[in-house]
């Protein structure tokens, strides 16, 4: 699997989402995903609704995805 439809999948099933997501190896994965759907969720809620838009490859494809999910104004105060 390639980080790039990884983004994909997760800009996808999170309309308005912008992800970022790495993984030399092809099976271990870490994103940044911000979204303002994030916005009042705490971290495992999070999570889980970034795992939902990947579906049945979490596990399988995707062995490892190492998460950092933020609101849009989290990740302007820490400038990304």
């Amino acid at each position: 699997m390639r980080a790039e439809i990884i983004q994909e999948l997760i800009e996808t099933g999170l309309p308005g989402a912008r992800a970022q997501v790495q993984g030399a190896d092809g099976v271990h994965f870490e994103g940044v995903v911000v979204s303002a759907g994030f916005e009042g969720k705490l971290p495992l809620a999070r999570h889980r609704m970034v795992y939902a838009t990947l579906g049945e490859r979490m596990g399988g494809e995707i062995h490892a995805l190492s998460l950092r999910t933020l609101t849009p104004a989290e990740a302007a105060a820490a400038g990304l």
